[in-house]
């Protein structure tokens, strides 16, 4: 059953975990000040700032951190410090029966993909791919204003995609779901892997050449899962080489499936990454070029 998270208030708290790389507090301060200015009670698990190696801290306090943020009844929303790496080792051991109780917003992308899409699988809480708290200052604010407007009004999401380049015109009908392709790749054949089944998939890279991304592609196509879409979005393909190269691919996993598909979702590790819900029923209309969902993504 799907769970809406209630809407984020002002003077509400909003809790930032560590769960994948390692942060410190100066990466961190800017954003903080920024939510402290704009109202809200921000709180910093006590292992954000830890370390070990690749990784924010061992396991278990990573663990820890985040299931007290959900304990936390002060806490409305959930801020995830960085990407990296760290997010696939936590997803067997997470108390999503906890989660299912106390839904929150919970928000980010890259590594956080993993974690984003585990919890709507196994909770069907809506969750948000959107901004990181390291990457939320200096020329990122619009992230920051377009997360905060989302999370804070139970409008629905739309988002103008004139920017960008029809690869199959169509339009079509499903839920919104999506992140970071080498995630999504990883979690097939995994219990954590929602089901995509009439989705309008999303994705999203950085720094992958392109057999890789041919790679991760295939495997998509091979697993049977594309074949079920309602429609695919690419979103930023950072550093991953000729962008018609990668539409390229993209037409080619999909030309036997008569889907729409679009490159240039304002997603990812660019500069701009606006901020979409995760679960909820939506439209793709390539003609009028928009994406806008069909329901609420927070509790009314």
């Amino acid at each position: 059953m799907k769970i809406k998270p209630p809407p984020l208030r002002p003077g509400d708290g909003i809790g930032i975990i560590a769960p994948s790389g390692p942060v410190t507090r100066s990466e961190l301060q800017p954003a903080v000040d920024l939510l402290t200015a704009r109202g809200y009670h921000v709180i910093e698990t006590p292992h954000t700032y830890s370390r070990q190696d690749y990784l924010a801290g061992h396991d278990d306090l990573r663990l820890r951190d985040l299931h007290s943020v959900f304990h936390d009844q002060d806490i409305k929303a959930v801020l995830c410090a960085r990407g990296g790496y760290g997010t696939l080792r936590l997803l067997d051991r997470i108390d999503y029966i906890l989660i299912r109780k106390h839904p929150k917003i919970i928000v980010g992308y890259s590594d956080i993909t993993a974690l984003l899409l585990a919890i709507y699988k196994k909770t069907g809480l809506v969750t948000f791919h959107g901004p990181v708290v390291k990457d939320i200052s200096g020329d990122r604010l619009k992230n920051l204003d377009a997360f905060l407007d989302l999370a804070s009004s139970p409008k629905h999401f739309s988002l103008n995609l004139s920017d960008g380049e029809v690869l199959t015109s169509g339009r079509s009908k499903g839920f919104l779901i999506g992140g970071n392709l080498t995630l999504i790749s990883h979690l097939i054949g995994t219990p954590f892997m929602p089901s995509i089944k009439g989705a309008i998939l999303f994705i999203e890279e950085r720094g992958e050449p392109l057999y890789r991304i041919d790679r991760m592609l295939s495997h998509l196509r091979l697993s049977g899962l594309l074949k079920n879409l309602a429609g695919l979005i690419a979103g930023e393909f950072l550093d991953c080489g000729d962008i018609s190269e990668i539409n390229r691919l993209l037409k080619d996993v999909t030309s036997n499936i008569g889907i729409p598909v679009f490159s240039g979702l304002p997603v990812g590790h660019d500069a701009l990454n606006l901020s979409i819900p995760l679960g909820v029923r939506a439209v793709l209309d390539t003609i009028n070029r928009t994406l806008s969902a069909s329901e609420p993504c927070l509790a009314v």
